[in-house]
This record gives C-alpha cells, sequence and structure tokens, in this order.
C-alpha cells in the first residue's frame, strides 16, 4: 500500500524511477504530465490499483452472497432458483454492454499514458451518451425481456415467476448501471483505484442494506432484492457524476465539437462491437451452464448457484490485478513504452497465480461453512457440499483467462480478444455436449474448466505475436 500522505491526489502517474525518488511521486489532476512516456512498472504501482479495487469487486459477489442468503431464508428452492435464472438473463444484457466499462478504460488509460487530459474527459462523456440511449431502450425492453428469459431457462413454472419479477423489476436501472460502467472505466482508466473503491463500496453496500431491508425485513423477497438494486445504482451514479462533474469543472474541458466527434464514435462503437461480441459469448456460455444445470433439476440449479457466487469471489479477487494490467498495459502503449509493458503483464500474472492458490485453498477448507451460510435448504447444502472442489479450482484455471483479458483490453486488442473467446466458446459447447450426458453436473463443471483454460492459453499465445510487432 502506498503513503497516502505522499499523494496530493486519489489520481498519480507512476514516473522513471531516479536514485533516491519515489516510484509513486504524484502529479496534479490539471492536465499537465511530466514526461508522459517515463514511467516505471514496480510490484507497488501494480498493488495501488489492485490492493482497493481487489476490495472493491469483492463487495459485487459479496452482494450476490447477500442476495442468495436473504432469499434462501424462505427455504424455497423454486424462488433461489428463480432469482439465479433473474440474475443470469440480468447479467447477460447487461454484461453485453459491459463495453462501456472496459473500452472506457482501454481509451483513456491509453489517452492518459499520452498526455492527453482532454480526451480522457471526451472519453467519458461518449461513454455516458452510449449509455443514457442503451439504459432507456433496455428497461423499456424489460417486459420482453423477461418473456425471453422464461423462454429461454425452460424452468418450472415457480421458478419461471421469481425469475419475471425479478427481471421487470432490476431493468429499471438500466439507464443508472450503464452510467455507473462508464464512471467507472473512466476512473480505472486512470489508475485512481482509491476512487474505484469508494464508488463500488457505496453502490454495493447501499444494495445490500437495502436487500436486507426490503426483501427480508419487510418480506418482499425477490422484488425486494431487485427494488435494492435499483435504488443502488440510481444513488451511485449520481455520486458519480458529482466527483467527476466537480473534477472537471477545475480542468481545462473538450468542445463539444470534440465530444460529438463522429469519427471517435465510429473508433470506440468499432471496439466496443467485439469487446461486446466478446461478452456476448462469455454469458452465453455462463447461460448455458445455468440452463444445464437447470435440466438436472431445481435442487441441482439451486447448488449451482451458490457454487457460481464462490467463482464470482475467486474470479472477482483476481480482477483486481485484471484492471492493474488494464491500466499499466493501457498507459504503456499510448506512450510507447515497451518495457513498462512486459513488466506489468509479468508483475500481475505473478501476483493473480499467487492470489488464485490463495483463493482455492480458502474455498477448499472453508467452502461447506459457506454453503451452509447461504441457504437453510438441507438438499441444497448437500448436492453443493459435492460439487464444491469443482467451483474451488475454477482460480487456477480460470487466472490466466483473467489476466489476459485485462492486457487486451488495455492494449485495445479487441479483435483477438473477440476471436479468442469465440474459439473458447466452440471448445465450452463440445465439452458440454460430450461430457454432461455421461458424467451429469461432473461434466458440466469440466466443461466450464475447459473454457477457463482455453481462453487463457489462446490469449498468451496471440500475445506473444501482439508483443513482436505492438512496439517496432
Amino acid at each position: 500500500m502506498h503513503d497516502a500522505g505522499k499523494l496530493r491526489h486519489i489520481g498519480f502517474s507512476i514516473k522513471q524511477q531516479q536514485p533516491g525518488s519515489n516510484p509513486l511521486d504524484a502529479t496534479p489532476l490539471d492536465g499537465t504530465r511530466a514526461n508522459a512516456r517515463s514511467f516505471a512498472v514496480t510490484n507497488r504501482s501494480v498493488l495501488a490499483i489492485a490492493i482497493p479495487m481487489t476490495l472493491a469487486y469483492l463487495t459485487t459477489p459479496l452482494l450476490g452472497i447477500v442476495d442468495t442468503a436473504v432469499v434462501g431464508q424462505f427455504g424455497d428452492a423454486a424462488l433461489l432458483g428463480g432469482l439465479a435464472a433473474g440474475s443470469l438473463v440480468f447479467d447477460v444484457v447487461f454484461t453485453t454492454f459491459n463495453f462501456l466499462r472496459s473500452g472506457t478504460t482501454g481509451l483513456v488509460a491509453q489517452a492518459f499514458g499520452r498526455g492527453d487530459a482532454l480526451e480522457e474527459q471526451a472519453v467519458l462523456w461518449r461513454a455516458v451518451l452510449i449509455a443514457v440511449v442503451a439504459g432507456i431502450i433496455l428497461a423499456a425492453l424489460a417486459p420482453l425481456l423477461a418473456v425471453g428469459g422464461q423462454w429461454f431457462m425452460s424452468a418450472e413454472p415457480r421458478v419461471s415467476a421469481a425469475m419475471s419479477i425479478y427481471i421487470r423489476i432490476r431493468l429499471l436501472a438500466a439507464p443508472f448501471s450503464l452510467i455507473n460502467y462508464a464512471i467507472l472505466g473512466y476512473v480505472l482508466g486512470r489508475g485512481e483505484g482509491g476512487l474505484g473503491l469508494m464508488l463500488q463500496a457505496v453502490l454495493n453496500g447501499i444494495n445490500i442494506a437495502l436487500c436486507f431491508l426490503l426483501g427480508l425485513e419487510l418480506g418482499w423477497g425477490v422484488a425486494g432484492v431487485a427494488w435494492a438494486t435499483v435504488t443502488g445504482e440510481f444513488l451511485a451514479m449520481l455520486l458519480g457524476l458529482t466527483i467527476v462533474v466537480l473534477r472537471f469543472r477545475k480542468l481545462e474541458r473538450p468542445s463539444r465539437r470534440r465530444i460529438l466527434d463522429l469519427p471517435a464514435y465510429k473508433r470506440m462503437l468499432s471496439l466496443n462491437r467485439d469487446i461486446m461480441i466478446r461478452s456476448f459469448s462469455l454469458l452465453a456460455a455462463f447461460a448455458l451452464f445455468t440452463r444445464q444445470g437447470a435440466q438436472f433439476g431445481t435442487v441441482t440449479l439451486a447448488a449451482n448457484a451458490v457454487l457460481m457466487n464462490f467463482f464470482l469471489i475467486a474470479g472477482y479477487f483476481l480482477d483486481g490485478f485484471a484492471t492493474a494490467a488494464e491500466q499499466l498495459t493501457g498507459r504503456a502503449i499510448g506512450a510507447h513504452a515497451a518495457a513498462p509493458f512486459r513488466r506489468a503483464v509479468q508483475l500481475t500474472l505473478i501476483w493473480g497465480f499467487g492470489l488464485a492458490a490463495f483463493a482455492t485453498l480458502v474455498l477448499l477448507t472453508a467452502g461447506a461453512s459457506l454453503v451452509a451460510l447461504v441457504t437453510t435448504s438441507a438438499d441444497v447444502r448437500a448436492v453443493a457440499d459435492t460439487y464444491l472442489p469443482w467451483a474451488a479450482f475454477t482460480a487456477l484455471s480460470g487466472v490466466l483467462a483473467f489476466q489476459m483479458d485485462g492486457v487486451f483490453i488495455g492494449a485495445t486488442w479487441s479483435r483477438d480478444m473477440r476471436n479468442m473467446m469465440l474459439i473458447s466458446f466452440l471448445a465450452f459447447s463440445a465439452a458440454l455436449v460430450t461430457l454432461a450426458p455421461v458424467f451429469g453436473n461432473n461434466g458440466l463443471w469440466a466443461s466450464l474448466h475447459v473454457f477457463l483454460l482455453v481462453r487463457g492459453l489462446s490469449l498468451l499465445g496471440v500475445l506473444r505475436l501482439r508483443v513482436r510487432t505492438a512496439f517496432s
């Protein structure tokens, strides 16, 4: 952790260390840059981004566990299955628009590396405009998306009813959620891990508190969980917009013509198209995973939902270092600095594998107790305990995929990410068709591991080719 007293602002740039100097000397947030290409990537600079963002990302699966635990207290597997199915449909829709976070991060990081403060602001406002339009459309389409989700899942009537309630309410938060994606992308592109942590903590903290109040205390169940999310997203959006607007008042601002520049939008949308296809393929794999689990029965569906929350914990644990990779490699690309790029890849991978091993150990030793905390259903607990080791090892099989995603997002090599994701999805589908009919739920979890391994290894192979030409 860095010494907060040495930083005048949350944002900073990492300069090339001179003898006797601090590698985390701060620069003011006034748009000035001292030698934008001169910066070093160290363990300290990686941790300065990764630690707060790891804590921030961990609040998201914590929220998922709270949602599941609140609904699980009703002791009804159908409600738990409906929440899981509804969350999946929501995630399919919203992760399709995750480019508003990841694409913004890469473009802002590269502008930061070039020392172009006006472009940093312009990228944010372009993303916000896209978020507003897309969010309003999604909110209006909530009834249709609920019906489509029911058709896709083909679950029993009580599960479908709970899923429909959740989707129709939660999609009302679409404009707020997408604007929050854009704001977080800007913050992470500048490497402001502390600010990112604060925004995520406010968002999910409000959500968790209201989840207990509305879902459990008032007995609203699934509807209460959904309304808690809508309220949390709205309040977090207000806070984030207030922070960036107050910051920009002190800086030179880009012109309206620059913000609305059509070629810049075309470039962003081209980048976002590839990221969107990649994100949709990722969620399609998770959708197939959940749908196949539903075919094994409501209890297995609920047990897999509990275990998937543990997979998300492991994943978000790794996302902090993937985010460090995004910012540092993106900045290196913007500054055309090969050595910092290679160092960022190396250090984030080392830290990622170390944390993956730790997360796996924790889940293997304490996973059964966590399952017992999440659900009161004895049947769901028994099935979840049986398949717990599969969930525990997802951290190790997925660490390379998470880290490579961070590198490719920061470098804005979106086409390669898209192509390798499509290959991985095909590998997952082949494994699912082959293993699930023979080995049941064991085969289903094995297919997920195949998916994660193919993603990581394929991107690593492409990276070696890309580095040879990127800095020539």
